[in-house]
């Protein structure tokens, strides 16, 4: 007798669960965890990730002959030449230069000053 009482419960609380139109979905319930997650990985993750690729976009750009450098591989030398604009030549050793990628730079030890030329992007003339 006890186990049909147990099975009339199931049934009735079953139905009572069962509603009319078969419940109804909380989309704003559903969403704010997920935007909510979204936001924190923007802040967290995606912007500070930028902002230090430009950054090394802008030390990558401000390369100049002389300058105090490390590879990405590991490598220090100084830039012995400037080829263009995304390739330049590295000193590492007395008359052993290595052609390597600017993006493959990753620290600036030693930046050297600019001459008074650049500067003034006038040559230096002597004045009689």
């Amino acid at each position: 007798m006890t186990l049909l009482n147990n099975f009339s419960f199931i049934s009735e609380a079953h139905a009572q669960g069962a509603g009319g139109a078969g419940g109804s979905f909380d989309i704003l319930g559903f969403a704010a965890p997920l935007l909510f997650l979204f936001v924190v990985m923007y802040f967290f993750i995606i912007r500070p990730q930028k902002k230090k690729e430009a950054e090394h976009r802008q030390l990558v750009s401000n390369l100049r002959r002389g300058d105090k450098v490390i590879t990405s591989s590991g490598i220090f030398g100084s830039v012995f030449r400037v080829v263009n604009d995304t390739e330049i030549e590295i000193e590492i050793a007395n008359n052993v230069q290595v052609r390597m990628l600017k993006s493959m730079v990753s620290q600036v030890l030693a930046k050297t000053e600019p001459s008074s030329s650049v500067v003034n992007n006038k040559p230096d003339k002597k004045k009689k």
